[in-house]
């Protein structure tokens, strides 16, 4: 019996010192959360397809955060598809010396991967906002030279 105490005791502390080090890291990861968001810009790293001038997405590293389903049904050319559930897991293959686009179908998962990376250190990314479906709308690779053509009478 007293063999099964000390196993109890010892799963006991395991545990406590398991929460505890939980808690650390959780107020640790809500003290980054909250700096970040003190001091981060308007747009949280949020980018239009206008904004973007057609010769610089073959020099950015264009993420699909969508699932493999969705990236194998089409995606923009060039993009790389990594979940958005697993940006954090796999950041370590996101350069930081240069330009990241992370996208999803409307801009809603991306952005929470995007919010993610940019708190771990990755100021680089940027968020399409609208997604995929407002890159098609707006011309895809040609909307930034579509929204400053002037209007034809």
């Amino acid at each position: 019996m007293g063999r099964l105490h000390s196993l109890l005791a010892v799963i006991a502390l395991s545990c406590m010192t398991l929460s505890s080090a939980w808690a650390d890291n959780k107020a640790a990861a809500i003290d980054e959360m909250e700096g970040y968001l003190e001091f981060v810009d308007y747009g949280g790293g949020v980018i239009f397809a206008q904004q973007i001038p057609k010769e610089e997405w073959a020099k950015m590293m264009v993420i699909d955060a969508r699932d493999p389903e969705q990236f194998a049904k089409g995606h923009i050319p060039g993009a790389v598809n990594m979940d958005w559930r697993q940006a954090l897991a796999k950041r370590n293959s996101i350069p930081k010396d240069k330009s990241v686009l992370i996208y999803c179908n409307t801009g809603t998962l991306s952005a929470q991967a995007g919010f993610a990376l940019r708190v771990a250190g990755w100021d680089n990314v940027r968020i399409l906002q609208g997604g995929m479906e407002e890159w098609k709308a707006k011309g895809g690779f040609d909307a930034s030279t579509q929204s400053t053509e002037r209007a034809k009478y």
